[in-house]
């Protein structure tokens, strides 16, 4: 397969302050920093660790989030609330080489079970050349360090064999509900299947199999389906772009028949709007689900993929 993979420079924009442990659901406590209940307390990195956490555990787990909604997860430092709560956790959820603040804080402490998901599936290169010449690499500093691309959770099929292995994991730390921890385990792996069919359906026979996107979290998923993601790179998300790289986007859009520049919905959507207005395209969102906000279009995982999945179709266009 002859996909271009791509990575972004300055797109995260500057995180919120750490404001403590945020709940997430109806399985969480009301309290702010409650991980010493009498359930599994279960302290997550972010959404989509969080996620998995809540729907393996079910009504026997306490989840918590490290980064709140609306937050964005690259740039998060914890606070010593938070690194306090850690502490008194029953198991930490989180991808390794993503939030460079957590890995710090889950190697000092002394949890008995650390689940990285970063261990539970393959990780890869996604290079950043773009218009065939070297782009800046990219800015996060996490990044730099493993070289690896970590938006593991936008393939549905790699998001599935990290929750096999955070089921596994909860079954051994909470034996008392192995057979739970099992049996939701199974279907959400058959959801997340599900999700893949409906993704290699629905982008199989599309008019262009090229987008554009200002923040390149799609590696994973444009090569789990065949498709090509060009990013902006080496803007931030406030700047504009030079009129060369306007140049040089309208150009391949034209070649490749592109009609849509993606935005996301944690960083502004001016850089986006500029570009496609130089270029004559359309702009539009798609989610790295990095979070669920109001902004969001859906109210969990599978919704908002949903929603990707839609604009996707309409940006790439159906035979």
């Amino acid at each position: 397969m002859n996909v271009r993979r791509r990575l972004i420079s300055g797109t995260a924009v500057a995180a919120a302050t750490a404001l403590g442990l945020g709940t997430l659901s109806a399985c969480s406590s009301d309290s702010a920093a409650a991980t010493n209940t009498d359930k599994f307390d279960v302290v997550a990195s972010f959404y989509p660790m969080a996620f998995l956490a809540e729907q393996i555990g079910g009504a026997h787990v306490n989840v918590s989030s490290l980064t709140e909604p609306g937050q964005e997860p690259h740039d998060l430092e914890i606070s010593a609330q938070q690194t306090a709560a850690l502490q008194e956790s029953d198991a930490v959820l989180y991808l390794k080489d993503l939030q460079p603040s957590v890995d710090d804080a889950v190697a000092q402490s002394e949890i008995k079970t650390k689940i990285d998901a970063a261990s539970l599936t393959t990780l890869e290169k996604h290079g950043n050349e773009v218009g065939g010449h070297a782009a800046e690499h990219d800015d996060h500093e996490n990044e730099e360090l493993s070289g690896l691309d970590p938006h593991i959770w936008l393939d549905p099929v790699r998001y599935s064999q990290v929750a096999e292995g955070v089921g596994k994991a909860f079954e051994k730390a909470d034996p008392d509900h192995a057979a739970d921890y099992k049996a939701n385990t199974a279907a959400l792996v058959k959801k997340l299947g599900a999700l893949n069919t409906q993704f290699k359906d629905g982008l199989a026979n599309t008019k262009t199999k090229v987008f554009v996107t200002t923040h390149a979290a799609f590696g994973y998923l444009a090569e789990r389906y065949g498709l090509t993601e060009e990013a902006i790179n080496g803007l931030d998300p406030e700047s504009e772009p030079s009129a060369a790289r306007v140049k040089e986007l309208e150009k391949m859009a034209k070649a490749d028949g592109v009609t849509t520049v993606f935005y996301e919905t944690l960083v502004s959507d001016k850089t986006a709007k500029t570009i496609a207005s130089d270029a004559n395209l359309k702009t539009d969102v798609l989610d790295p689900i990095e979070g669920i906000t109001k902004k969001s279009r859906g109210t969990d995982y599978f919704s908002v993929q949903e929603a990707n999945l839609k604009a996707l179709k309409t940006a790439l266009g159906t035979k």
